[in-house]
């Protein structure tokens, strides 16, 4: 399982560096004109994904009361992709870094509203890296809306795992 979870990790930052890429390509008012979807700019759905890679992460880490790094944050778009992408490979170096025991731990936390949840941590990695890759995808869309048409495809079989 830790070999799937390595890759699935690793392809996870390798895409958001070809997306990241493209975006700092944009101007201010290209990344916060409202776009529609989710988050309405690329600005916010970018800050959504760093925010929740970022809570995950902290959760693997075992705090209890995770920081939305975001809540706070005042600085320029390209500041949050880098934000982004270090918090992406923090991920995956932990996942690289993990025992196939921790992976096969569950976590217990309490979301912002709700009960308890208990979570594998593999499943809670696999969760992280696919909620990334659908707001990734709302990315691409919104770059198609402004005109961008060099778009990398981030597909998985376009990944190449370093060894």
């Amino acid at each position: 399982m830790k070999e799937i979870l390595v890759r699935f990790a690793s392809y996870n930052h390798w895409a958001n560096q070809q997306l990241v890429a493209v975006m700092l390509k944009l101007n201010a008012a290209q990344v916060m004109e409202d776009l529609g979807g989710s988050f309405s700019s690329l600005f916010n759905t970018v800050c959504h994904v760093w925010c929740r890679e970022s809570i995950w992460y902290q959760r693997l880490q075992l705090t209890e009361q995770p920081v939305d790094p975001t809540a706070a944050f005042s600085g320029t778009f390209a500041e949050a992709c880098e934000a982004w992408l270090r918090q992406s490979l923090q991920l995956q170096e932990w996942v690289k870094q993990a025992t196939e025991a921790r992976l096969s731990h569950t976590i217990a936390f309490t979301p912002r509203k709700g009960e308890q949840v208990k979570l594998p941590v593999q499943d809670a990695v696999i969760d992280t890296c696919n909620h990334s890759t659908f707001h990734r995808g709302q990315l691409v869309h919104m770059l198609r809306q402004l005109g961008v048409n060099r778009i990398p495809a981030t597909d998985y079989h376009r990944f190449k795992p370093k060894k």
